[in-house]
């Protein structure tokens, strides 16, 4: 892999200790499957500390509409619950390759592929802005919660459009902003791979997009409950003086979000 920034080290160790420790990427379990993000007959298919087993922000596999045969792309694959998901819709004739820049991430995904017997899947170490992904070979790629913690995310679209097949799909949930974060908030690492600080102004994302190639995005918003952000901003740790913040400024800027997009035919 390429030499990684601050941002990339602060974000592996984050993950790295919750894959660890067995806790979700922020406090109180907010970003778990409990929270309904996916349809609980989606996650029976899958043993239940799998499915508990989840860093992401919504539900990429519904939004993704998968078909059998299909080659899918998981960018920031985690523990590998998103992918295991989309490994029985793609079925046998079907392939899932998960990409994390995480050692601890990979062994948990391995160990949870073979604890299933999804041969139809495989894992990857790699950063998501160098993806060791061949060209114009990927037909859907999916992202849960990754792409706002990429320090270059125009790399990130670059990327996935050259590894999408002409015609393929992109089907991400991620988090973005309406309007200013709060300074604190951008600055602080702890805040970045909380998943905060990173997201950028919904308007700026579908930019990147379209400066690469994506046509037809759509940008469907989820707006997160108070007491979830307030679950994320208590993980932030001592780094960040939450007395300089208003919360009311974050409640209304930040917000999970489904997003589509197509690489021209």
């Amino acid at each position: 892999m390429s030499t990684s920034n601050p941002i990339h080290e602060t974000v592996r160790e984050h993950y790295a200790e919750r894959i660890k420790s067995s806790a979700s990427c922020c406090a109180d379990n907010c970003c778990s499957p409990e929270n309904n993000l996916y349809p609980i007959d989606l996650l029976t298919t899958v043993p239940t500390d799998i499915a508990s087993t989840s860093y992401g922000c919504g539900d990429p596999i519904t939004l993704a509409s998968l078909k059998p045969g299909q080659t899918v792309l998981d960018l920031g694959s985690g523990a590998g619950l998103d992918c295991l998901l989309a490994a029985q819709k793609v079925g046998e004739t079907g392939r899932v390759i998960g990409v994390d820049m995480t050692p601890e991430m990979i062994e948990r995904a391995q160990v949870n592929a073979k604890r299933v017997n999804a041969t139809n899947v495989e894992f990857r170490q790699g950063y998501l802005e160098e993806l060791p992904v061949d060209s114009n070979t990927v037909d859907v790629i999916i992202s849960n919660c990754v792409i706002n913690l990429s320090p270059d995310k125009a790399k990130v679209f670059t990327e996935a459009f050259r590894v999408l097949a002409p015609g393929g799909k992109l089907a991400v949930s991620d988090i973005v902003t309406d309007g200013p974060l709060p300074e604190p908030i951008k600055i602080s690492l702890s805040a970045w791979a909380g998943c905060v600080a990173g997201a950028v102004e919904a308007d700026d994302y579908i930019g990147m997009m379209q400066s690469v190639g994506f046509t037809d995005i759509s940008v469907k918003p989820v707006f997160f409950d108070k007491e979830t952000v307030d679950a994320a901003l208590a993980d932030m740790g001592d780094e960040l003086d939450l007395s300089s913040i208003s919360r009311d400024d974050v409640y209304k800027a930040v917000f999970s979000a489904k997003i589509t997009a197509y690489k021209p035919a």
